[in-house]
């Protein structure tokens, strides 16, 4: 696509970089300022607010007919969208049990995976459609106008799949706003009551008078406890308890592994489409002096994203979990961050291989372990980020100011690699992105041997339901001055029709009524 807005061949690599840095850069400007708005409002409508923007800027993409075109609406699709730390946030608070972690955070690399499937297969496949498809899209006109427009049009399809799916059936996990009406779930409901199944005759029963009396509620409404009323005391996050020692570390490593896995990602369909060069004496001097790359048009670049992708789901749904819950998340980062370089190290000498058979089996070898060690990667710095945080009021900011420093990450890195990736094109130098990238990986390895594992934020959420426990106890025994009974007394005699007085140990509150039920 790049290519088409006229760009020289050798300049493709820098400005796809350039391209995919501007998103980068848009989404961490806004991420802290999504995440502060997900800890306001909730987080199901800022990600919904996400989607439909990024719907949109998909089919503004697709339709993009210049370069200067292309990078605004990248800008605009980064910045409208922070979703990406959102929907860590709402996995922590769903699954705050550690171990459950690695089975609820591997769910979203398995997603990314399928996604790597079908994403480059619709852009291989169906880029240029009246061009490669003349005889059902070459008299259309608006696909001649527009090459790239029916990938875009078939990925706004996905996102309205998924809009309208978090609208009807996506719970908010927000603490404060849990118990808040929410309209779409209740249409969701209403559209797939007559798809469910019936309760049978005999499940149902009339209840008693115990029953009743059982279930109803022992405090008037006023004297509830309020999530909202909790939140409203709650004091304003500050930076000081979201940088701390450890959650430093963690940022600090997330920022490395987006930077030059992005990167990887980025520059390698370059690396793919560039032009075989035949080794000789003029152009190679190993282990440094060499150029070319493998000459594959896009469709069969998405054919092997489409394989890699598969693979990648694969590991990831069977290998991920158990690896984790035999070695645990930390050791299995660290090693991640160790192979890392040596697949960047390795990456470019598989142009050299002459042998087409053995050049794609030794390259999708090294696809394959990179897709692994992302896979281990990208879910336990996750998941270690998760737990160095303190609670989780302060998780949706946390994983804001993390995609934040992620999305720096993205965006130096593919900018910077791309750059080295068109001087090494003209210099005959095909080695220097990979082994920037593998020094940077290098890097980015020491400080995951500071990380410290902590015990994750449930503490947080355990005092909040001590608090509501206490406020409870507090109504049940009196409160403030004594109020807390002479509600729970009305309640009770709302159920028994007899008054009850607490008297000493509650004996004169059995005295007051027939039954016994007062004393509950």
């Amino acid at each position: 696509m790049i290519a088409s807005f006229g760009v020289e061949k050798n300049d493709v690599a820098r400005w796809a970089g350039f391209t995919g840095a501007i998103f980068s850069v848009s989404q961490s400007l806004t991420a802290v300022a999504w995440g502060r708005a997900s800890d306001k409002f909730g987080r199901k409508p800022v990600i919904l607010t996400g989607l439909a923007s990024t719907m949109v800027c998909f089919l503004l993409w697709g339709m993009s007919t210049s370069l200067p075109m292309a990078i605004t609406v990248r800008a605009i699709m980064g910045g409208g969208n922070g979703n990406v730390g959102i929907i860590r946030t709402m996995v922590a608070e769903m699954v705050p049990e550690r171990e459950l972690q690695p089975k609820a955070f591997s769910l979203m690399p398995l997603v990314w995976s399928i996604g790597s499937v079908f994403g480059p297969a619709f852009g291989g496949f169906f880029a240029r459609p009246a061009e490669q498809y003349p005889e059902f899209f070459g008299h259309i006109e608006y696909f001649k106008r527009y090459p790239f427009v029916l990938p875009n049009l078939m990925a706004c399809c996905v996102f309205f799949i998924s809009f309208m799916t978090g609208l009807l059936f996506l719970k908010e996990t927000l603490h404060s706003k849990r118990h808040r009406r929410d309209w779409g779930l209740l249409l969701g409901e209403k559209l797939t009551r007559p798809f469910k199944r019936p309760e049978g005759h005999a499940k149902r029963r009339r209840l008693s008078f115990v029953d009743d009396e059982a279930s109803a509620p022992l405090l008037a409404d006023s004297a509830a406890p309020r999530s909202k009323q909790i939140a409203l005391r709650t004091e304003p996050v500050t930076l000081k308890e979201i940088f701390t020692q450890q959650t430093s570390i963690n940022l600090l490593a997330y920022t490395f592994l987006a930077l030059h896995s992005v990167a990887y990602d980025q520059v390698l369909p370059v690396f793919l489409n560039y032009p075989c060069v035949v080794p000789d004496e003029t152009n190679t001097h190993l282990p440094f002096q060499f150029t070319g790359g493998f000459g594959l048009s896009s469709d069969k670049i998405g054919t092997i994203y489409t394989v890699y992708g598969i693979a990648c789901g694969v590991v990831q749904f069977l290998l991920f979990p158990t690896l984790c819950a035999r070695f645990g998340v930390l050791t299995c980062y660290r090693v991640a961050t160790l192979i890392f370089p040596l697949i960047y190290f390795t990456t470019p000498y598989t142009a050299l291989i002459r042998s087409t058979t053995i050049r794609y089996a030794i390259f999708l070898a090294i696809m394959l372990v990179k897709g692994f060690v992302v896979i281990i990667g990208f879910p336990c710095t996750t998941i270690l980020l998760t737990n160095s945080a303190s609670s989780l009021r302060i998780l949706g900011t946390l994983n804001g100011f993390a995609t934040t420093f992620s999305g720096l990450g993205r965006a130096v890195g593919p900018a910077a690699v791309g750059a080295v990736f068109s001087w090494g094109a003209r210099e005959g130098y095909a080695v220097a992105p990979w082994w920037l990238l593998g020094v940077i990986a290098m890097v980015g390895a020491v400080p995951a041997w500071f990380i410290v594992e902590g015990d994750g934020p449930a503490r947080g959420l355990a005092e909040g339901q001590v608090e509501d426990e206490e406020e409870e106890e507090s109504l049940l025994t009196g409160g403030e001055n004594g109020r807390g009974w002479d509600d729970g007394a009305a309640a009770l005699e709302t159920v028994i029709g007899a008054p009850a007085d607490p008297g000493e140990d509650g004996r004169e509150g059995r005295k007051g009524g027939k039954k016994g039920y007062g004393t509950l």
